[in-house]
């Protein structure tokens, strides 16, 4: 691995929150969660849970209810520890992406050339409240809530997806990296596809997106861990 003077725009490493927002598909009994897709910020054009960093003072619990309603205009509640991953980001360059250590903005070239970055991500699970009546009460209806985009600039849209939709998407990432840890990641995803999308025709046919990498990093450090099912380790 490169050298942090070589790698990362900050010797520190950030805390970062992700939440998984849990709603029951009343046709396949799974949760579904929401997923966005990420603009001008590193990982640009990558799909992501909402969060966002956890400031100073905070509970992992505030810092996920916080970071929900200010991207989604969304109350929640139930909010639970899931597990934790290590996320180096490498290198990356982005015409979107604009601060970092090494910079070629005003170059004439309109690119940007960014160190990577070191989060520790704590991922949460959490459900949607409903106001009804000026009370907030835990969501109960058959649809999912309405995700609201308060941040256009940082999210291109919500869509609420299933976890065999996020493995399924997640297998050329895996088969894309050549470490053990990846390699058995996506072993053990080819076997639910096999055993569980192909059969049920749960995730949706014709489709696919690139995901955020601590997202690839959570099925790769900690499998067995599924938000909402019967998790095996964290």
């Amino acid at each position: 691995m490169p050298s942090p003077s070589n790698l990362l725009a900050s010797s520190v490493p950030r805390i970062g929150v992700a939440v998984f927002i849990l709603h029951t598909d009343p046709k396949s009994q799974k949760p579904k969660f929401l997923l966005g897709k990420r603009l001008g910020s590193h990982g640009a054009g990558t799909w992501a849970l909402p969060g966002g960093h956890l400031e100073f003072g905070e509970s992992f619990e505030e810092c996920a209810a916080r970071e929900v309603r200010e991207e989604t205009g969304l109350d929640v509640g139930e909010i639970e520890f899931l597990t934790a991953t290590n996320d180096v980001m490498p290198f990356e360059t982005s015409s979107s992406i604009t601060t970092g250590t090494e910079s070629r903005v005003g170059d004439g070239t309109g690119i940007a050339a960014v160190k990577g970055k070191h989060y520790v991500t704590i991922f949460m699970t959490a459900r949607a409240k409903r106001a009804v009546d000026g009370n907030s009460q835990a969501e109960t209806d058959n649809a999912p809530p309405e995700a609201q985009l308060l941040e256009p600039d940082k999210c291109a849209g919500w869509e609420w997806v299933s976890w065999d939709d996020l493995t399924r998407w997640a297998r050329p990432q895996l088969l894309a990296q050549s470490d053990a840890a990846a390699e058995n990641a996506s072993a053990s995803i080819n076997a639910h596809i096999d055993a569980h999308v192909h059969a049920e025709g749960d995730a949706v046919v014709g489709t696919s997106r690139t995901l955020f990498s601590p997202m690839i990093s959570l099925l790769v450090q900690r499998p067995g861990v599924v938000p909402g099912g019967e998790n095996r380790g964290t």
